[in-house]
């Protein structure tokens, strides 16, 4: 999951580089007063998000096995945990019938 996360913030960092030097080379337009910044951040997100879907679609694949696989584990030790407690529970209910 870190990986994929690295890759989408890498890709960001690029079209962020790229539409920076298209601004500054004046082939893009600049934001209005102040707001060069925000506007140069705002056109790399909007162009990273469809490209992240496309090129990193094996990593984002990849990480979403390795978040269902923990999910799973998750859900087993919650239900082995669960079968231990009302085990437990039976057993205290038994021993408190019989006394």
């Amino acid at each position: 999951m870190l990986r994929y996360s690295l890759m989408r913030l890498c890709l960001f960092a690029a079209c962020f580089l790229v539409i920076w030097g298209l601004v500054y080379v004046r082939v893009l337009p600049s934001g209005l007063g102040d707001s060069n910044l925000l506007w140069v951040m705002l056109l790399a997100l909007v162009i990273s998000a469809p490209l992240s879907f496309v090129v990193l679609r094996g990593a984002r694949e990849a990480a979403s096995v390795q978040v269902s696989a923990r999910v799973e584990r998750t859900k087993a030790n919650l239900a082995a945990s669960a079968a231990q407690e009302d085990e437990a529970d039976d057993a205290s209910r038994a021993a408190a019938q019989s006394s």
